[in-house]
């Protein structure tokens, strides 16, 4: 209950932000850090911030939603102390803007490409193989590749294996990559392009495939402070998800090492 009431409370404060540029309160302001995370960070994220309330530290405040989105929250003022992307593009982009502390950006995990189908599904396939004659009629769900990461790597990895023209048209582009688990763990997508550790969240779906690593771009989330952040406890916390504590808890949910 007082976690789902301060995920509501942190949710507010940046939809506040986003519309009208509000402060945060005075309660949030004077202690536990906002933290804006990649949505396939979410069961991670929150285990992390668990370990870190244990030690006697507030218990940061979590956001999640597609990387784009929360790059654009962050362009707009809302208030924040952390940003975690799921590539290097989107915290490029408010590293440009001078919204980070540059000094305090690392690369702080790696993650894979996997192909997924429902859980009773009997569809098979191989990356050698031509993916639109195994979706038939079906629909393949991804996260939107013209901005969202997961799907920029989905898009990427088709296009070196030579399936992207065959399979772009049989897409549904999803706002994040959790909202393209969820169309094929309903069967409204017959397949899905994820990461593995979204795969391993969820017991509606499995893993038809993994895509080889050369086939796109290293999949890297940066963590970074932003400039605007005053709170000890936002550093405390970034040092916590970089050091042994936190590097375990990701190992835990399928995350690697970047």
């Amino acid at each position: 209950m007082i976690r789902s009431a301060t995920v509501m409370l942190g949710l507010l404060v940046l939809l506040l932000a986003s519309l009208g540029g509000c402060t945060p309160s005075p309660d949030t302001a004077a202690g536990a850090p906002i933290v804006l995370a990649a949505s396939s960070l979410q069961e991670s994220l929150e285990a992390a911030a668990d370990a870190f309330a244990a030690t006697g530290h507030a218990r940061p405040v979590l956001s999640f939603a597609a990387s784009s989105a929360l790059a654009r929250q962050i362009d707009s003022g809302a208030p924040a102390d952390l940003f975690i992307s799921a590539d290097g593009d989107w915290m490029d982009h408010v590293a440009q803007r001078g919204l980070i502390d540059a000094d305090t950006r690392t690369n702080l995990l790696g993650n894979t490409l996997v192909l997924i189908a429902p859980r009773d599904s009997t569809l098979r396939w191989s990356p050698g193989e031509d993916l639109s004659p195994v979706i038939g009629e079906g629909r393949i769900a991804m996260a939107d590749p013209d901005s969202v990461p997961a799907g920029k790597y989905a898009k990427a990895a088709l296009g070196s294996l030579n399936q992207w023209e065959a399979v772009q048209q049989k897409a549904v582009r999803a706002e994040n990559v959790r909202a393209a688990l969820a169309f094929v763990e309903r069967g409204e997508a017959v397949a899905g392009l994820v990461y593995a550790t979204d795969a391993a969240a969820s017991a509606k779906v499995r893993v038809v495939a993994t895509f080889p690593a050369a086939s796109h771009p290293a999949i890297v989330y940066p963590v970074a402070r932003l400039a605007a952040s005053t709170k000890p406890e936002a550093r405390a916390f970034e040092e916590f998800l970089r050091g042994p504590q936190g590097q375990v808890i990701f190992r835990r949910y399928g995350f690697t090492a970047p």
